[in-house]
């Protein structure tokens, strides 16, 4: 059987060390660890997380030792979808990257987008508008959770 795709966005990474979101963000990593769901990061989260100061990078980069995940690479067709997220209005243009999250989660076929961003990522009314501009562009819906969902209240024992 597949496993499930997670896509974690930065904020996911930065939940594991942020006391408002450490227990699920934690929780998920155990699951990531045990091989449970496989874990897929973007050349813009890995971007995104080196703009970190240097004693949170060194955590960041030892958390992250630990996990085995697919890497997405940002592409011509990931670009322009994110471009047609701006274009549609789901997001405002100033929130290029994450449209970029989205897309690049849509473009490689994930299962779910992790994310703690609720302003512009885990809102259904955003939600409907990536999924309305998928359809429209030939890509298949995208589901956007908090890791607390996908850790918490998931049927996947240790």
């Amino acid at each position: 059987m597949k496993k499930i795709r997670l896509y974690l966005d930065t904020s996911v990474i930065g939940g594991y060390f942020d006391e408002e979101f450490s227990s699920a963000t934690r929780r998920l990593f155990v699951l990531l660890e045990a091989g449970i769901y496989q874990a897929c990061l973007s050349e813009l989260t890995l971007l995104e997380l080196s703009k970190a100061p240097t004693a949170l990078m060194e955590k960041v980069n030892s958390l992250l030792a630990r996990l085995e995940f697919d890497e997405l690479k940002e592409s011509a067709e990931s670009f322009h979808l994110a471009r047609a997220y701006l274009e549609n209005g789901v997001l405002p243009m100033k929130c290029l990257d994450d449209a970029r999250h989205v897309s690049l989660a849509t473009c490689g076929n994930v299962d779910y987008i992790l994310s703690w961003n609720f302003r512009h990522l885990v809102n259904v009314e955003r939600i409907r508008g990536f999924n309305a501009v998928n359809l429209r562009h030939g890509y298949s819906l995208i589901d956007i959770r908090t890791p607390l969902e996908v850790a918490e209240y998931g049927n996947k024992e240790l």
